[in-house]
C-alpha cells in the first residue's frame, strides 16, 4: 500500500482529520507493523499514537472536527457518512422536536463551556443513555472532559477500524 492508498483508506477515520493518517505514513509507523499485524487493533495503535503525540492545539482541531449530535443542519451539510450512520444507529436521526431541543440547548451550553462539541461513540447507546452522558459530562472540569472526549474520539476511530479492516 503506497502514501495516497493509506491516506485514503485510513484518512476518514478520525472526523475530517486525514493528517493523522498521512503524519502516520510520514513517522513509517506503517512500516513498522508486519502483515499479520493489519487488525484494527493495530492500525489504531498507529493512528492513536499520532494524535497522543499531537499538540494540544491539533487536539483541539480535531475535537472541533465533530459534528454535534443530534444536530438537524449537520445532518443535511456537512456530516461524513460514518458520523450519520454512528448516529442513526443510536436513532439519533428521529429525535422529536422536544429531543432535538434539548441537544441544541445542551450542545451549545457545552460548547460555550468547553470549546468543542460533545463527542461520544454512541454506537450500542440510546437517546436516553446518550443524554444522561451528556448531562453528567457538562459538570466536568475542563481537563477532564478533554481528556474524555479524545477518548471517544478514539473509541470512535477503532469503531470505524474494525468496519474496514
Amino acid at each position: 500500500m503506497n502514501k495516497d492508498e493509506f491516506v485514503s483508506c485510513f484518512g476518514g477515520v478520525y472526523e475530517h482529520s486525514p493528517w493523522i493518517a498521512e503524519m502516520a505514513w510520514e513517522k513509517n509507523l506503517t512500516k513498522k507493523a508486519t502483515p499479520d499485524q493489519d487488525t484494527a487493533e493495530k492500525t489504531h495503535q498507529m493512528l492513536s499514537a499520532v494524535v497522543n503525540e499531537a499538540s494540544k492545539e491539533d487536539k483541539l482541531a480535531l475535537l472541533r472536527a465533530h459534528p454535534d449530535l443530534a444536530d438537524r443542519l449537520a445532518i443535511t451539510k456537512n456530516m461524513t457518512k460514518a458520523s450519520l450512520s454512528e448516529q442513526a444507529s443510536a436513532d439519533l436521526t428521529n429525535c422529536s422536536p422536544q429531543e432535538f431541543k434539548t441537544f441544541q440547548t445542551l450542545n451549545a451550553q457545552y460548547k460555550e463551556k468547553f470549546g468543542f462539541p460533545f463527542i461520544m461513540a454512541v454506537r450500542g447507546y440510546n437517546r436516553r443513555e446518550i443524554l444522561e452522558n451528556f448531562k453528567k459530562r457538562r459538570h466536568n472540569d475542563t481537563n477532564t472532559e478533554f481528556a474524555t472526549a479524545l477518548e471517544q474520539v478514539h473509541r470512535i476511530a477503532y469503531l470505524r477500524l474494525k468496519e474496514i479492516t
